[in-house]
């Protein structure tokens, strides 16, 4: 079996690289996907969410920072392809704040709440980052007089990817037990 060394001096199986691979290349493409999706809300800044379930995901198979490296990387990714630097720091913020809260009410608090309840923390721990970038780029922090309509935003569109992730757990069940990482 093939071993690279990774950040850290993580031992990373090529198995395990071409996992990580395929879910940044799901996230990409569902976030190039959104982006021709319009949303029925003439509210900027709300959308579906769809690489959330990628995140969600990844979270089930590998852990922390193994969906750091997805959010990161898709980000990039994303916007190198159709994006600006401002985009990047505005998705990047609330995709690691994201993970971030994803992962530990998973981790810690999972037994009060479901993947659908992780998805919605996520969901509006993104717009919470987004806002904070956009508060510090336009130098004024009155912009959070609007986070009240990105969480409800982020409430819908967190149970939809939620519900999504559930839907996809049970095959990500069967990956996890036969694969050894």
């Amino acid at each position: 079996m093939m071993c690279f060394i990774g950040l850290e001096g993580v031992k990373l199986s090529a198995k395990k690289i071409v996992y990580i691979s395929m879910l940044v290349s799901q996230a990409l493409v569902l976030n190039i996907i959104e982006s021709f999706i319009p949303v029925p809300v003439p509210v900027p800044g709300i959308k579906i969410g769809l690489a959330n379930i990628v995140s969600l995901v990844t979270i089930l198979m590998f852990g922390f920072k193994e969906t750091l490296v997805v959010v990161v990387l898709r980000t990039l990714l994303a916007q190198l392809l159709v994006g600006n630097i401002t985009a990047f720091l505005f998705s990047v913020s609330g995709g690691i704040l994201s993970a971030c809260i994803m992962y530990i009410v998973y981790k810690r608090y999972s037994r009060y709440f479901s993947l659908v309840g992780v998805s919605v923390f996520g969901s509006v721990a993104h717009n919470v980052g987004q806002l904070f970038v956009a508060a510090i780029v336009i130098n004024n922090f009155l912009i959070f007089l609007y986070l009240p309509v990105l969480i409800i935003s982020g409430i819908m569109m967190g149970i939809f990817t939620g519900l999504v992730a559930n839907f996809f757990r049970k095959y990500i069940k069967n990956i996890e037990y036969n694969s050894r990482w």
